[in-house]
């Protein structure tokens, strides 16, 4: 094990001893320690909550020996630790060494795309991760990729012609000269567990599941952070000091994804952004709700392990997964077991996870025999927003039109997500059709209590959930 992390910045590789005197601690986060140097003051602090983007940064980090992936991430949201052996890019890093502009900046100055200039550093380091990993994007390709930047004065119509004009030259800019090097350097850097142990905290980072086990004998009330784009947020808006963390971010075991002709399970590690390419086709109302969960830079850090286990009412791919009859499997020192998602969620933030287990894995079922699975989200604007509520709906039907099985689930409505049980079972055996859904609708309101808070009011919540079935039942009525 070693007390201290290694990354590389400007070109070189910077280590960070968290054993000698210093301000920084394991929680700092990488937007502070930025803005600490002297030369890396484009990187700026919005929100500290992963909502504005002006704190983007793009980390690259090894894919086998000889690649290097490029994504954007708010700096806001990640603890030091987590960037061991990776790049770290600034808006400073992407100007030629003789001074020329990255063709990002470039288009983004030809094009008008920046006024008082406070996002625009955060903008650009998003349009350089869509530079490094896709050439000639799409419109919408585009548009995902902005979705985390916030633009308050010059629109977003000049950012997106930027984009258009810049992302065109197969990823090659100046740091592609110096790629080789980069590569040596990150593989120079120990991928040995990180024990990191100051006056006030310890943040272990291990590599694997039976270090976890055993640390969390020593530590059972250590905080388990996979992806941490919630607990970051206890740091940055709480400034809550957390005495022992427990890193998942480095073990290989919970990023394994298994495609069966039966199931598709995800380690608890997978980021959402990893997981999308392998959802979309047998999942499309998973990938429709991962499409607006967050943002690029969130994505690219919350994995589905990190999301099963906040178990936030309003987590917005809860419902669906409850929807497509997921497991969540729970690993202890002697045994693992499956729990569905209808008895993991027990209230607030509560499950059924024991002291002693992990989230390894979800597992979902692939669909058969025709069933449809749809997913709604409402919120107050489309994208890097949380959900005022949010539907997750199966229906399994008989060649009759008669309701054989059906699952109405619903997040924003209770302490947890939570299926309305009472008008799914109203509507088995029924026939599936628009008297029967209207019938069904007032019975929703028997199974939730909803609270009214600043996104809505719990009558608004009560109608929106009502209509969502209706809606529903159209979506299902329409592409019969």
């Amino acid at each position: 094990m070693i007390p201290e992390i290694s990354f590389v910045l400007d070109g070189s590789i910077v280590t960070i001893d968290f054993t000698k005197p210093s301000s920084r601690g394991p929680t700092t986060t990488v937007l502070n320690y930025l803005r600490s140097l002297p030369g890396h003051k484009g990187v700026k602090e919005g929100c500290a909550e992963g909502d504005c983007g002006a704190c983007t940064v793009v980390l690259g980090e090894l894919v086998g020996n000889k690649s290097i992936r490029y994504k954007s991430a708010d700096s806001c949201l990640l603890f030091l630790p987590m960037i061991h052996g990776r790049q770290l890019i600034t808006v400073e890093n992407l100007k030629d060494p003789s001074g020329e502009l990255h063709p990002v900046q470039s288009a983004m100055v030809e094009s008008s795309g920046s006024q008082c200039g406070f996002c625009t550093p955060g903008i650009v380091m998003s349009l350089f991760s869509l530079y490094k990993s896709t050439d000639h994007p799409t419109r919408l390709q585009i548009d995902d990729a902005l979705t985390g930047n916030l633009c308050r004065c010059t629109g977003y119509k000049p950012i997106i012609e930027a984009a258009a004009h810049a992302c065109v030259h197969k990823g090659l800019d100046h740091l592609s000269r110096d790629y080789s090097r980069i590569v040596g350097l990150l593989k120079s850097i120990p991928q040995a567990p990180i024990h990191i142990k100051t006056k006030l905290q310890s943040y272990f980072k291990p590599t694997s599941l039976s270090a976890v086990f055993s640390h969390r004998r020593q530590h059972p009330d250590a905080v388990i952070v996979s992806g941490a784009t919630d607990v970051a947020l206890r740091v940055t808006k709480k400034h809550e000091l957390i005495p022992e963390i427990i890193d998942l971010s480095d073990i290989a075991e919970l990023k394994a994804i298994t495609n069966t002709a039966t199931t598709l399970t995800i380690g608890a590690g997978v980021t959402l952004t990893e997981a999308m390419p392998r959802i979309e086709h047998d999942f499309p109302a998973l990938y429709k709700m991962l499409s607006v969960f967050g943002s690029q830079q969130i994505r690219n850090l919350a994995t589905f392990g990190g999301n099963l286990g906040s178990a936030s009412p309003i987590g917005d791919a809860l419902p669906v997964l409850m929807a497509y009859g997921a497991k969540v499997v729970l690993k202890r020192p002697n045994g693992k077991r499956d729990v569905s998602l209808d008895d993991y969620f027990l209230g607030y933030r509560k499950t059924a996870r024991a002291a002693n287990e992990l989230i390894t894995a979800i597992v979902i079922p692939k669909l058969k025999n025709g069933a449809a699975v749809r997913s709604y989200k409402i919120s107050k604007r489309k994208d890097l927003d949380i959900s005022t509520l949010s539907g997750g709906f199966r229906l399994d039907a008989k060649n009759s039109g008669t309701v054989k099985n059906i699952v109405l689930a619903y997040g924003g409505m209770a302490e947890r997500t939570k299926r309305a049980t009472t008008a799914e079972q109203f509507l088995v055996g029924k026939q599936w059709n628009r008297q029967t859904v209207e019938r069904a609708m007032p019975l929703i309101d028997k199974d939730f209590t909803p609270i009214s808070d600043a996104r809505a009011g719990a009558e608004f919540r009560k109608v929106a959930a009502r209509n969502l079935l209706l809606k529903f039942w159209t979506d299902t009525v329409m592409n019969e």
